[in-house]
């Protein structure tokens, strides 16, 4: 059975394209959500590890829908194989063609660790890049730090309505509503360091305007 696994990080972003997809791929089943892919943790995904059977085929449309990096990548690879499964990557070689099992899965498991190794390779050298960009730009003068995507003044308004949901969730959670940071983020599609960073700023705000 081909089942499909859809996922994009936050919830203004589309799933249609990946769901298009991995339907013309034959899935008969697909696991979809809009969640951070900082980590393993996210719901679909587990779902879908856990609904897995023997000669399954997991199918998803690029490598980074699984995870950002490599070692997670792997961890999931890994749960896929143990439950007797197989992994088809869309945009990678799927040998289709060879009808020998245990050379397929060979050729297969060869090509994931060379676009692993070579995704975390270009990782690495987009983020020095970008401190070096940062750190040059800091000795010019000219560093004006990162564009706050969240806020009331965002120019997208799907960000605005998302900062404004957090706001409002932040005010639940202090009027003793339990509700966690964890749980405001999930809701809403970010991250917590975001949710912190929106809390932080109600609080400084509030502050300033006792001392005023």
């Amino acid at each position: 059975m081909k089942i499909g696994y859809a996922h994009v990080s936050t919830t203004d972003q589309n799933l249609d394209r990946q769901l298009e997809q991995l339907q013309k791929a034959d899935c008969k089943k697909i696991f979809q959500e809009k969640i951070s892919g900082k980590n393993t943790n996210r719901p679909q995904l587990q779902a879908m590890l856990d609904f897995i059977r023997e000669d399954d085929e997991v199918v998803v449309i690029s490598m980074d829908r699984l995870g950002r990096n490599s070692r997670d990548i792997s961890n999931i690879i890994e749960q896929i194989k143990q439950k007797g499964a197989t992994i088809n990557i869309l945009d990678l070689p799927s040998f289709e063609g060879i009808k020998d099992r245990n050379l397929k899965n060979l050729l297969t498991n060869l090509v994931l660790e060379i676009q692993k190794y070579t995704a975390e390779q270009e990782r690495k050298t987009i983020l020095e890049r970008q401190k070096q960009g940062i750190k040059l730009a800091k000795e010019r003068g000219v560093y004006k730090g990162g564009v706050v995507q969240y806020s009331k003044d965002s120019k997208d308004p799907k960000r605005r309505l998302i900062y404004n949901t957090v706001v409002e969730l932040l005010k639940r959670k202090a009027n003793g509503e339990p509700i966690t940071i964890k749980q405001i983020a999930d809701q809403v599609g970010i991250t917590r360091n975001t949710v912190y960073r929106i809390k932080n700023e109600i609080e400084n705000k509030a502050s300033k305007n006792i001392k005023q």
